[in-house]
């Protein structure tokens, strides 16, 4: 998936994983339940990224990002320096 947005600097365009619906003992979770998570994939980096590339999983700063919704898609913004990990 190719996205819309050209991050500049060391910024990085991701996705947020979709919260979950159903707790581990399968009891379902209304909207407005659910916790945003904090996981996210890479789709693009910005030229000084240099601890990410497009595919990885991070944790990142939750208020720290910028979030805008294009064709139906939420992609957030994040400076590298707030990516606090990443998932195997």
């Amino acid at each position: 998936m190719s996205t819309p947005i050209q991050p500049l600097a060391d910024r990085v365009v991701a996705v947020r994983e979709e919260a979950k619906t159903q707790t581990a003992s399968g009891i379902y979770l209304p909207d407005n339940a659910k916790e945003k998570p904090v996981l996210a994939e890479v789709k693009a980096v910005g030229k000084d990224v240099e601890n990410v590339k497009i595919g990885d999983k991070i944790i990142y700063k939750e208020y720290s990002t910028t979030e805008l919704k294009i064709d139906g898609t939420e992609y957030l913004i994040v400076k590298e320096e707030d990516i606090l990990a990443t998932v195997a």
